[in-house]
């Protein structure tokens, strides 16, 4: 990408060129944690289904007229419960690593560098926690409008119906409150859209991130606000083209399927044909879902870095930073250290160099690519 302030057209071919350069990796990273995601949330399911499993039948079959035990109901309540909550965590984990990823990879595009798989699973498990912990509150205060409107509304809500009279100002009251609800949240959202983008580069905790967001996207709200959208419904339409392709192909290769299904007796037992053909079928469309949303989720973050970088570059010079450490770090502009000269000890990670003090000296034996700039490895 060009170390200049980035307009519009700018940012999106960066963002494809950058994918388009580095997409073996983050794919690598990508399926990985998807993979891992996916298994982890089937075992999960499998536990609690075998857990209540004797309580399930009594509970969603119950005697012709009457109500689910509540011995039966409860556990399979408690189990439902329960299972969303860890699902739920693991989906936020699983998200932590893919926004950790792109910034990872990014920070050696900016310079041009390559990369490697290996180097970016490592940087990209060192800063999880801290995007983690930014992405728990970035939906806390970004969601807080809103929940704080629910609040309102349905305390209201429940009176109104639990009364003789229910009076229709009640479902009226819900727009009045969740209009100027999704504003706010959507300017603070905005406002702390770059939050992940600083753990990640400037090695930030949470709290620190988001200050630095706010502060990077203050007096630009409606120019960051623009591109992000931009970049949001381009990400979603490619998702969509590339998923078309899958979904239609998987849709015709079950038609045999319904075919036979219909004219099958009641009761048979399923060909292996239509095994083949349902299988064939739920593949495709698993394909297609899991490529368009790595797509998107990869093009997203990318677009939204790339802010980053260009609202630095504008507001701290940075292009300068990265110009002075490329030129010092280019062969033949300096006089090359020798063994007695370089550091006997590796420097700590404290230490390596980052986005917000391009200054710092940089460890020499197996260099990794956790900020911005940096020597580029050999592996």
């Amino acid at each position: 990408m060009p170390l200049k302030p980035l307009g519009l057209g700018e940012v999106v071919s960066a963002s494809f060129a950058t994918f388009g350069r580095y997409w073996k990796q983050l794919a690598g990273v990508m399926l990985a944690v998807l993979g891992l995601c996916l298994l982890v949330m089937a075992l999960l399911a499998g536990v609690a289904v075998a857990a209540v499993y004797d309580h399930i039948e009594p509970v969603f079959d119950p005697p012709y007229g009457q109500d689910p035990a509540a011995e039966h109901l409860t556990p399979v309540i408690v189990a439902g419960v329960t299972l969303f909550v860890l699902l739920f965590a693991v989906g936020l984990l699983s998200m932590a690593v893919l926004t950790a990823v792109c910034p990872a990879v990014l920070q050696q595009a900016v310079l041009g560098r390559p990369t490697t798989f290996r180097a970016m699973w490592r940087t990209t498990l060192r800063r999880t926690p801290a995007v983690l912990g930014t992405l728990l509150l970035t939906g806390l205060i970004a969601g807080a409008p809103v929940l704080a409107a629910m609040a309102v509304w349905i305390p209201v809500m429940v009176v109104s119906v639990a009364g003789d009279d229910p009076s229709p100002a009640a479902l009226i009251l819900l727009p009045v409150l969740l209009l100027p609800a999704v504003a706010v949240s959507v300017w603070l959202g905005t406002r702390l859209s770059l939050a992940p983008a600083v753990a990640v580069m400037e090695k930030a905790a949470p709290v620190t991130a988001l200050r630095r967001s706010a502060a990077l996207v203050k007096g630009d709200w409606w120019r960051i606000f623009g591109i992000t959208l931009v970049g949001s419904m381009i990400a979603m339409s490619i998702a969509y083209m590339i998923q078309m392709p899958f979904q239609l192909v998987g849709t015709f290769g079950m038609i045999p399927l319904m075919a036979e299904a219909g004219e099958g007796a009641e009761g048979a037992d399923p060909s292996t044909g239509m095994i083949v053909a349902l299988v064939f079928g739920i593949l495709c469309i698993m394909v297609g879902g899991g490529v368009s949303q790595m797509f998107q989720i990869g093009y997203t973050q990318l677009f939204s870095n790339l802010l980053y970088v260009d609202q630095r570059i504008r507001r701290e010079n940075l292009a300068q930073a990265l110009l002075a450490e490329l030129a010092a770090q280019a062969p033949g502009t300096g006089t090359v250290p020798t063994p007695a000269e370089r550091p006997a000890e590796p420097l700590s990670d404290a230490d390596a160099p980052t986005l917000a003090h391009p200054d710092r000296p940089q460890p020499r034996p197996e260099p990794e690519p956790d900020t911005l700039p940096d020597r580029p490895t050999d592996d």
